[in-house]
């Protein structure tokens, strides 16, 4: 009994209390934070950074069409330009989807492995995993990593005023933690990145899109693809080139039926989806335009912090840290003028 007592007088102590002491303070859910980030936050992505790959339409007769945004440089270049080759000479008009590994990735290309590639695609050496870390952006994201995000922040100040505006726009300043893969890793111009002190490197996160390729020393040509569908397989990092990442659609992929044979590759042609064209943004007509979140602004860092520290309703312990590829770089179209 006098349990019981002890409760309902606390009860009616906390009923005592002014209803404004008692609220809790609400947290806004990473979704809610990107939506309510200013338009300046945001940067367009070029039609010409674009591919855009149509599927033949599925069961139901509905169009399938996958978006990816290529990877700016330094990394993945030589690859790069091969892709836009490839486009250009509409190579997989008429390849296919040719593999479905469950929790790792969906690939594409020539499953014949006899189409005649175009001329002048370039031969890459494997040091083209990583890009050295002598242009000046690249060293401010190995700075900021080490000396944290105030100190950085403090060094774009510093630079002359033609060249302030650059600093923040294309520096990352949220590298918080070291990397189990790697010294320590960031956002390079919105894309995840890792590095050491003399290199760095594009992750495999969800999505991310890469190059196919035999054993070493090939380092393929651009023409067999693939995208992450599960869990970041980082252990890939600085092994296969990487060369963009899905933006719009990956739903086509994802959701497609899993290969049943080795590694995932479908064992009849009937099995394999067809690709019907691939094309640079610039040649699509009435194509898309996309932006993505500066990763350097107070809205991004706010979104980070979110994904690691969940507080929003459903959450009851925030987890204290996130891997990077748990903090997606938010991409959407850009809204109508």
């Amino acid at each position: 009994m006098k349990r019981f007592l002890n409760l309902t007088a606390a009860a009616a102590f906390c009923a005592s209390v002014p209803a404004f002491a008692q609220e809790a303070k609400t947290y806004p859910a990473p979704s809610e934070i990107v939506a309510a980030a200013k338009a300046q936050e945001w940067a367009a992505i070029a039609p010409s950074d674009l591919l855009v790959m149509d599927l033949a339409p599925d069961a139901a007769g509905k169009p399938r069409r996958v978006v990816i945004q290529l990877m700016p440089a330094p990394f993945s270049q030589g690859w790069i330009g091969n892709i836009r080759k490839l486009a250009t000479a509409k190579w997989w008009d008429g390849t296919s989807i040719n593999r479905v590994q469950d929790n790792y990735v969906v690939q594409w290309g020539d499953a014949t492995e006899k189409k005649a590639l175009p001329d002048g695609l370039e031969v890459v050496p494997e040091s083209g995993y990583t890009a050295p870390l002598v242009d000046p952006f690249a060293s401010m994201l190995l700075f900021s990593a080490i000396v944290g995000q105030k100190e950085a922040e403090d060094a774009c100040k510093r630079e002359s005023e033609d060249k302030i505006s650059d600093c923040f726009k294309e520096i990352d300043r949220q590298i918080t933690r070291r990397d189990p893969y790697g010294d320590i890793y960031g956002f390079y111009k919105g894309w995840p990145a890792g590095a050491d002190p003399k290199t760095a490197w594009p992750l495999h996160c969800y999505g991310m899109v890469g190059v196919g390729r035999n054993l070493s020393p090939d380092t393929g040509t651009g023409a067999e693809l693939y995208t992450v569908i599960g869990h970041a397989p980082r252990h890939l990092d600085r092994n296969i080139a990487l060369v963009g990442r899905v933006i719009e659609g990956i739903e086509h992929l994802s959701s497609l039926p899993r290969g049943t044979g080795a590694l995932g590759f479908y064992e009849k042609e009937e099995e394999r989806v067809p690709i019907l064209s691939v094309r640079l943004g610039t040649e699509v007509q009435n194509a898309p335009s996309f932006e993505y979140l500066y990763t350097q602004t107070p809205s991004f860092k706010a979104y980070a912090d979110a994904r690691a520290n969940r507080r929003d309703p459903f959450f009851i312990t925030p987890a204290g840290g996130a891997d990077i590829c748990n903090i997606p770089v938010p991409v959407r179209r850009r809204p109508a003028k």
